[in-house]
């Protein structure tokens, strides 16, 4: 290298470190985590962010999904217990209690060391990191993706595909994936691409898109599929709520076609509409009611 060009090099080097010097005090701190919390979130680049009042929802509350809940704790019972569990993938109609049966995970097992780290789809990338923060702790650690799926045209799921078994680093045995999705293989599903399926000595051979999106889905060992509820089942959800927030529901003919409605103006008979009738009947009644 002449000399011109390794002055030139020096000086980029010092402009490089004077850059760092000035943008460095804007950049915010990295805080200890508090491992006394229950749950935390990852917010890059602070790390782990403890939640204050982490949503426990105890298992009896959650009606109509008795099969995937049973799985779901046992499994967890296995996790917890520091034997081979798997990461589980909860797929199926929204407001079928997805969300909600993790959280109820959470509340049956935290006082035996169990923890939930809340990770958006854009931060999956960053989990070498968070394993480091956490698997020299005793505590065991759900990694927690809501509502979680990809678009065709998203790489990133190729990032998900070697975290769950593809990597060379095997994941600590402390910390397990609990993802929700709407989709059952978590990508988009096209007419054309079951098309390309073909028959091979009487099997079926999906095409290679459709087996690249079978691949990721099945990286989760445990699937628990959810679906709409019926009629009777919203309805036994709603009296089940209405018990918890104490209302009065003497004339059961007016509720049933109250919660019905209800449920009608909104296109769906979810748990999670189920829980926001008894929410805003509760509510209606209260106002009723003569204050002292």
């Amino acid at each position: 290298m002449s000399v011109t060009a390794d002055n030139d090099l020096t000086r980029l080097i010092e402009r490089l470190h004077r850059v760092l010097d000035r943008v460095e005090p804007l950049l915010p701190e990295r805080r200890e985590t508090d491992f006394d919390a229950l749950a935390y979130r990852w917010r890059p680049p602070g790390g782990l962010q403890p939640i204050r009042r982490p949503h426990l929802l105890p298992p009896e509350d959650l009606l109509g999904v008795d099969a995937q809940k049973t799985a779901l704790l046992a499994n967890t019972e296995q996790f917890v217990a520091g034997l081979p569990a798997n990461n589980a993938l909860l797929w199926g109609s929204r407001g079928t209690g997805k969300s909600s049966l993790i959280k109820a995970v959470l509340a049956a097992f935290h006082a035996r060391g169990l923890r939930l780290i809340e990770v958006d789809k854009h931060d999956l990338a960053a989990l070498p990191e968070i394993v480091e923060q956490v698997e020299d702790r005793p505590e065991r650690y759900l990694i927690f993706c809501d509502d979680l799926s990809f678009e065709a045209d998203d790489p990133s799921y190729k990032t998900l595909k070697a975290i769950l078994d593809g990597s060379l680093s095997t994941p600590p045995d402390n910390l397990l994936i609990y993802a929700t999705s709407n989709r059952r293989h978590l990508l988009p599903e096209f007419q054309s691409e079951n098309q390309a399926a073909r028959i091979v000595d009487g099997e079926l051979h999906h095409g290679e898109a459709v087996e690249e999106k079978i691949s990721l889905s099945e990286r989760f060992g445990l699937w628990l599929s959810f679906y709409p509820f019926t009629q009777e089942q919203y309805l036994e959800i709603v009296r089940h709520w209405l018990r918890r927030l104490e209302a009065q529901t003497e004339d059961e003919e007016a509720l049933r076609l109250e919660a019905l409605r209800f449920a009608r103006a909104r296109g769906s008979r979810s748990g999670r509409v189920a829980w926001q009738f008894a929410r805003d009947f509760a509510g209606r009644q209260g106002l009723r009611q003569p204050r002292g």
